[in-house]
């Protein structure tokens, strides 16, 4: 078995060039040591007015979000909707999600994450792929370019 206290991780900080996009994070999963495990936990804090991250989808990662604390909204492909404690959502591969916090006061949840071997992201907004280590955009190709 292994054990760790949150106090005992480090609040690691992701921000976008421009700041739009930002999260405080403590990466549980990280510190307990992430190869093998079948899931990741990791506790976010979205400031005031900021999003976590772009619109996205995974293709092979399910997501639950626990909220512990404040209020905000979560963006789906069927709108936005009011997020608060206690809420737990669940987004399936191949659903766009992103959290937005539009309030006055940090948001605060858990995110719990299959540890899926390989996961691609696509962002519907700028339909773009992240995949291992790259983010891309794709052109339309007939089957056999650059083949014969």
């Amino acid at each position: 078995m292994k054990k760790v206290n949150l106090s005992q991780i480090p609040v690691e900080i992701y921000r976008s060039p421009k700041g739009k996009f930002g999260i405080h994070y403590r990466d549980t999963s990280r510190k307990l040591g992430r190869r093998g495990v079948p899931f990741e936990l990791e506790h976010v804090t979205v400031k005031p007015g900021k999003v976590n991250f772009p619109y996205h989808l995974h293709s092979t990662e399910w997501e639950m979000y626990v909220i512990i604390r404040g209020t905000g909204q979560i963006r789906l492909p069927s709108g936005k909707q009011r997020i608060r404690v206690g809420d737990v959502l669940l987004c399936p591969p191949n659903e766009p999600h992103q959290i937005i916090n539009n309030s006055r006061r940090d948001l605060e949840y858990y995110v719990i994450a299959n540890n899926a071997g390989t996961d691609l992201c696509y962002y519907p907004d700028s339909k773009k792929w992240m995949l291992p280590g790259k983010c891309v955009t794709v052109r339309k190709a007939n089957y056999h370019d650059g083949e014969e």
